[in-house]
């Protein structure tokens, strides 16, 4: 017996006697029930592409990054690059220690906050745009009182001033 029942209807114990449904039947009903959940989550497994592309970066070819020359200065044979960092236990604590002394000082810019500082066999290079002279010394008297000597930092900063429009 062929019986169709409209989908909004939820059928009842005297409607499956009525009309002379068993369980069985009316578990397998219930398992093919469509909902509009049901519909929207197969259209979006269906469709991934509406969702459309992001890009994370911009694909824009104008737009130039503004250190081109420090990183042009960076590729020469005897340069000092971040990479060269040591990874043994104690460079690795100067770095830190230098960076928590750094960050700390909150009179410092955020230029001064991103200087890179690379320690290999307990020598210190700091590498980086500055917004003063002060702030090089500032950084340098606190990478010297870390390491212990004057003669184990080397400073490499460049001062960029802020430029005004």
């Amino acid at each position: 017996m062929a019986v169709l029942l409209n989908c909004a209807d939820e059928p009842t114990v005297s409607s499956i006697f009525r009309l002379g449904l068993r369980v069985h039947d009316l578990k397998f009903m219930h398992l093919f029930r469509i909902t509009k959940a049901s519909v929207i989550t197969f259209a979006l497994l269906l469709c991934p592409s509406w969702a459309g592309t992001v890009n994370a970066q911009s694909t824009d070819a104008k737009t130039k990054a503004d250190n081109t020359a420090v990183n042009k200065r960076d590729r020469s044979p005897g340069a000092t690059t971040a990479d060269q960092q040591k990874m043994n236990a104690t460079d690795r604590n100067l770095t830190a220690k230098i960076r928590r002394s750094i960050m700390a000082d909150k009179s410092l810019s955020t230029y001064a906050h991103n200087v890179k500082i690379i320690s290999r066999d307990g020598t210190v290079t700091l590498k980086g745009p500055v917004r003063s002279d002060d702030e090089v010394k500032s950084i340098v008297s606190k990478a010297t009182g870390i390491t212990g000597g004057a003669d184990k930092v080397v400073n490499q900063m460049s001062v960029k001033p802020i430029s005004k429009p």
